[in-house]
């Protein structure tokens, strides 16, 4: 495919009253600074007919004016702290164009070709790139990059819905919450939990080739798509939801959300006891979990884990409202022994990533704040996300609850939605399929001799 850029410049926020101030910053809380330290890309496909590039620019424009800080820039202020500067300086829009019709240039799934449908992460300044690439058949791709310091995919989410209401002249409700002093230490501190070699360590974090062209890493890993139906899902979570000491072949009724089966010592009244109904997100991870690891064919006595994120907003007491804008997650670790991971019925790898999500709880993030306004001081901690997941271990981005697929710009949702290529073995995304059934699209980079194995073992409850 063969990507001709039209042009490339810097657009900036449009203001319906006087401009603001361009002297002021705000400051980077813990939690954007213990996140991903670089740009993150996704890609969007519509069908025409299209909204004119000149719409798009002028909605971005406008939501810009809103969300202040994509039109800034990183750095530091007087003490040395990190900082926001909203000095709008603009974000950077590109126009493309592709001679050729969209279904047979686009891949389906992610590969070095997206690369060239939005602009490079390599040494960005701008925190915010967009690219509208037009293809002969009218059909419109988006290219949108983002800076993860500045906000997570909830957050980030927002901004892209109220995007598309700009460019419908709708009003951008809700309006986003921008304090990112609320977050305040307690007096004194109370250090509850273990966060050095956790969310930091003192382990310098390995520089990647942000745009993969030709990297030893990007030959050795594919990205593989792989698509669970609504079907497939639901045996699933039944099956990752029976007790771990319930015979796994006992029938099963089903009452309202949860899976009814016999006590296996009985009740004194005859009464039946209802299992844990587990998410359908903790009962997929715990899947491509075991999955990945038969795949890889580890030695059964080391220990694998999986990083997740867990959103803070509705664990902080009191919650934080869903509208605010910028980073607010922690991780959750759960760990098992390969031979217990694998031995085990998978009810004991959703039980162990349940329990580990649970603990980050409200005194789990209070303590991080702690620790990150007073212990970091003392020595120089490099964040934990910036590190590369080991060959045994696992890292999970789910986007099943964040709106992507209401990026309307007046032609309707999206018809296809999937991240750019970023081939790091070990890092999966799980994304709402674009077919709108509640079926679940994970996109999981694997080591090519590890393929064909994951293949074979995906589909097998």
């Amino acid at each position: 495919m063969k990507v001709k850029i039209e042009s490339s410049r810097v657009i900036k926020p449009c203001y319906d009253g006087p401009p603001p101030s361009t002297t002021l910053c705000i400051p980077l809380t813990p939690f954007d600074n213990a996140n991903y330290d670089g740009q993150m890309a996704v890609i969007y496909a519509y069908h025409p007919p299209t909204p004119p590039n000149l719409t798009i620019k002028r909605g971005l424009q406008k939501v810009l004016s809103v969300y202040r800080e994509w039109a800034g820039r990183l750095g530091k202020n007087d003490k040395g702290d990190p900082v926001i500067f909203l000095n709008d300086k603009g974000v950077r829009f590109v126009e493309a164009s592709v001679n050729d019709p969209l279904e047979e240039s686009m891949p389906s799934t992610p590969s070095p070709v997206l690369l060239t449908l939005h602009p490079s992460l390599k040494d960005v300044e701008e925190l915010v790139q967009v690219q509208l690439t037009r293809f002969s058949c009218g059909s419109l791709v988006v290219g949108f990059t983002a800076h993860h310091l500045v906000a997570d995919g909830h957050a980030t989410s927002n901004f892209l819905v109220a995007w598309g209401k700009a460019c419908r002249g709708l009003e951008m409700a809700p309006l986003p919450m921008h304090d990112r002093t609320i977050f305040v230490p307690r007096d004194p501190p109370k250090f509850e939990f273990q966060h050095k070699g956790v969310e930091y360590t003192s382990k310098k974090p390995i520089e990647i080739d942000d745009d993969f062209d030709g990297s030893i890493l990007a030959e050795e890993v594919v990205i593989h798509k792989v698509h669970f139906t609504t079907d497939f899902l639901a045996k699933l979570k039944s099956r990752a939801s029976l007790s771990l000491n319930e015979d796994i072949r006992s029938p099963l009724d089903f009452k309202s959300d949860q899976i009814i089966v016999s006590s296996p010592t009985g009740t004194s009244n005859g009464q039946t006891q209802p299992n844990k109904m587990y998410s359908t997100f903790e009962c997929l991870v715990a899947h491509l979990w075991r999955c990945i690891t038969r795949a890889r064919v580890l030695s059964e006595f080391e220990t694998t884990q999986v990083r997740i994120s867990v959103n803070g907003r509705m664990r902080l007491n009191p919650r934080i409202p869903n509208n605010y804008f910028g980073n607010l997650v922690l991780w959750a670790f759960p760990k098992a022994k390969v031979k217990d991971l694998l031995n085990e019925p998978i009810s004991y790898a959703t039980k162990v990533i349940h329990e580990a999500v649970s603990k980050v709880d409200d005194r789990y993030f209070k303590s991080f704040i702690d620790f990150a306004s007073y212990k970091l001081k003392e020595e120089y901690l490099y964040p934990t996300e910036n590190i590369n997941p080991s060959p045994a271990n696992l890292e999970v981005d789910s986007w099943l609850r964040f709106p992507f697929y209401d990026l309307d710009f007046g032609c309707g949702s999206p018809f296809m939605f999937m991240p750019s290529y970023f081939p790091i073995e070990g890092i999966m995304l799980l994304s709402p399929s674009f077919k709108g059934d509640g079926s679940i699209d994970a996109f999981i980079p694997l080591h090519k001799d590890h393929l064909e194995r994951f293949k074979g073992n995906c589909y097998i409850l």
